[in-house]
């Protein structure tokens, strides 16, 4: 007996060294998965002095989701003559190994050629082009989606608005450049077709290009001295309508102190033009559209212009800017489809509470094929007075012939 006792100790002391020699080994624990990365966007447009609403949407999507996600960028002023720096500007953006979509907006010369080498570098990534100057079934070739105004649309319904509200003819102002795009001069055909409709007289003036040397300045001053001239030719039951940015606030100053009707630009917002003609300052009101519009209606009526002028209650090139990069996301996220209009809408409606839109998918006036991944859409008219109104454009039924009117 006391050798099994004295066996067992032995043992005891054995087990006991061996335990106290050999390294403890740590819990095993599940490697920690690496952290998913945001899926990035970009969006270009240009300068806050060429296209300032398009730029803020911008900033309004990246303050929404933070500069990590969102990277902005600007083309060229003179993107006419800065071609390879404006695609360049583009492409740059996929350089980014985090990017899931580029959006153009306004998609300037260059824009479908940067596009086909974003898709030669990965062709994942959602492009899209909003408010396209170059010929929609171009641009659809090499975008993902492309959204527009509706120039088919608004082209009749901008006449239609005009007789509604007593006027009698329809000046048109725009430049060789802007008149050599399909979007333009196919609304041009629409606008004389509508205006015959409705037993208006349609007439087309030229102004100069602010791209081209004149500039900016030189292109307003040519707009400042000749309203006055146009007024008295045409009398003040004309509606005007120009077809770029730089010539608005001038037309709008003139339009005001010499008579004549404006149903909207022709990128609609209540900041387009109306600020610099009526002299207001609405930096304490940036980025709330019911209080700009409210004080812009206040002014406009102030000066006499009550049911003369009309706008978008909220800006087209900022909805355009924020709401395509939000339809984005809603893809990229899985909760929309890029080709349906209503997704978009439901995404544009983010950026614009409480407006109507209604549009449809481009038509090839060839053609007559409805592109699946073009479209084009609008928003109400808002007509400022005292009180003002919208025209209920959105529910009007555009007639089936101007769709293929070229």
């Amino acid at each position: 007996m006391k050798k099994i006792v004295a066996l067992l100790l032995a043992l005891t002391l054995v087990f006991a060294l061996a335990a106290c020699g050999k390294k403890a080994e740590p819990a095993a624990t599940e490697t920690p998965a690496p952290a998913e990365s945001k899926p990035h966007i970009g969006i270009i447009t240009g300068s806050v002095s060429q296209s300032e609403d398009d730029r803020r949407g911008a900033e309004a999507f990246q303050a929404k989701y933070g500069e990590d996600m969102v990277k902005l960028a600007i083309y060229p002023d003179n993107f006419t003559e800065e071609l390879e720096t404006t695609i360049q500007t583009i492409v740059n953006m996929a350089d980014d190994p985090d990017m899931k979509a580029i959006i153009v907006n306004q998609a300037v010369p260059g824009t479908t050629e940067a596009f086909r080498q974003i898709k030669e570098k990965n062709p994942d990534i959602i492009c899209i082009a909003g408010e396209s100057h170059e010929d929609l079934p171009e641009i659809g070739s090499a975008a993902d989606l492309v959204v527009n105004n509706d120039f088919v649309a608004r082209g009749y319904l901008m006449i239609r608005t005009a007789h509604e509200m007593g006027c009698d003819t329809f000046v048109h102002i725009s430049f060789p450049r802007h008149m050599s795009y399909e979007t333009m001069s196919r609304r041009v055909a629409i606008m004389k077709a509508a205006c015959e409709e409705f037993g208006m007289k349609f007439v087309l003036e030229t102004a100069p290009d602010p791209t081209t040397d004149v500039g900016v300045a030189g292109a307003q001053a040519y707009i400042l001295e000749h309203v006055p001239q146009w007024v008295e030719q045409y009398g003040e039951h004309a509606a005007y309508f120009c077809t770029n940015d730089a010539h608005t606030e001038p037309l709008l100053k003139q339009l005001l102190e010499y008579g004549g009707c404006f149903v909207e630009a022709d990128l609609p917002s209540p900041t387009m033009g109306y600020p610099g003609a009526l002299g207001i300052d609405l930096t304490a009101e940036a980025g709330d559209y019911a209080k700009i519009l409210a004080k812009v209606e206040s002014a406009i009526s102030e000066k006499g212009g009550a049911g003369r002028f009309g706008t978008w209650a909220y800006s087209y090139g900022y909805t355009v800017s924020a709401g395509l990069a939000q339809h984005a996301l809603n893809v990229i996220n899985g909760e929309s489809k890029l080709l349906e209009i209503d997704d978009i809408s439901k995404a544009y409606a983010e950026f614009s509470p409480g407006a109507e839109w209604n549009g449809s998918n481009y038509t090839n006036a060839e053609t007559g094929v409805k592109a699946e991944n073009t479209f084009l859409i609008y928003q109400d008219t808002y007509i400022m007075g005292n009180p003002g109104h919208y025209m209920g454009s959105t529910s009007v039924e555009v007639p089936e012939k101007y769709f293929t009117i070229k």
